[in-house]
């Protein structure tokens, strides 16, 4: 199969869908393509980009008006034109969305447990530090105990100060020191686990014909490569942002999560170059072209020093 017909199949795979969420695709473009390349996008490149994936003006439109009022977004208009960037709570939350979705999983654990109590807050409070601590990984333990084996601790630390809850909620270490057959029930009672592991494989089942046309013939040309990056991230973060990322140990046998991460690793970097150039003739700001991303960029999925698909294996 070509490329340029695999990535159709995904594109017109997506499109079909009977609701299609085009507010998440645009999170996806801003997080994954305009953040690191200076943040900021004229609405009209958006509107041009999106359109490939079957989303019309209107509707980009009235997505990058619900991402503002939503507090995501933030517009300057020069002239007639619109030009729309990160919130700084819109960027502290892509900052730690991108610290997990492009990081590798960090496996080794030393038997330490990081608990939170809720007992001092209020029952609005309890249900947001909940909520949000979730997407760091916490599960619920009991209705005031959350717990998670191997936080990133920065990542709370930005969560806790942002919700304003420093002085209120409880942070603790603990170790299992009996029973770990026990943990591990627990751990698959406090997250669904098995619900992950068949996303997982479906996201692995969806991408590989992508991975096998590559391994064919490694050229794509600049547009197909970026529909296909931004295809690829948007479907593994919908599933990688509800991962609480378990150690080996809490995991069930042969989880799908691995090859995911594995796949998703070497599609991006046989895709990034080509997408980033389509990315530099199409997309404007105020200023021209986007600028060219920041160092931190190249260090995504440990690294994108090998553009070619020989060179990072058949995942």
């Amino acid at each position: 199969m070509k490329v340029a017909t695999a990535c159709s199949r995904l594109i017109d795979e997506y499109s079909s869908r009977p609701t299609l969420r085009s507010g998440s695709l645009i999170t996806t473009v801003f997080g994954d393509a305009i953040a690191p390349r200076g943040g900021k996008v004229w609405l009209g490149s958006l509107i041009e980009v999106m359109a490939d994936f079957g989303i019309g003006e209107r509707l980009v439109r009235t997505s990058v008006f619900r991402l503002a009022h939503d507090g995501w977004l933030q517009s300057e208009q020069v002239g007639r034109r619109s030009y729309y960037s990160l919130t700084d709570e819109g960027r502290e939350r892509f900052d730690q969305a991108t610290h997990r979705i492009y990081g590798a999983p960090a496996r080794d654990w030393d038997g330490q447990w990081c608990l939170l109590l809720l007992s001092g807050l209020d029952t609005a409070t309890k249900d947001v530090v909940r909520k949000e601590c979730g997407w760091l990984g916490f599960g619920l333990m009991s209705a005031n105990v959350l717990a998670h084996p191997a936080p990133d601790l920065e990542d709370l630390d930005i969560t806790v100060q942002r919700l304003g809850v420093e002085d209120d909620l409880i942070v603790l270490n603990g170790q299992t020191v009996r029973n770990e057959s026990g943990m591990q029930r627990l751990a698959h009672a406090s997250w669904n686990l098995t619900g992950l592991d068949e996303r997982y494989g479906a996201f692995v089942k969806m991408f590989r014909p992508l991975m096998r046309s590559l391994q064919s013939n490694p050229q794509v040309d600049d547009k197909t490569a970026f529909l296909a990056r931004t295809l690829l991230i948007q479907e593994y973060r919908k599933i990688l942002l509800r991962d609480p990322m378990l150690p080996d140990e809490l995991l069930p046998a042969n989880w799908h999560g691995a090859t995911a991460y594995q796949l998703c690793r070497n599609l991006y970097r046989a895709l990034y170059m080509p997408a980033d150039q389509y990315l530099t003739e199409t997309v404007e700001t105020a200023d021209g072209p986007l600028p060219p991303p920041a160092a931190g960029f190249l260090a995504r999925f440990g690294g994108l020093d090998s553009p070619h698909i020989r060179k990072v294996g058949n995942g």
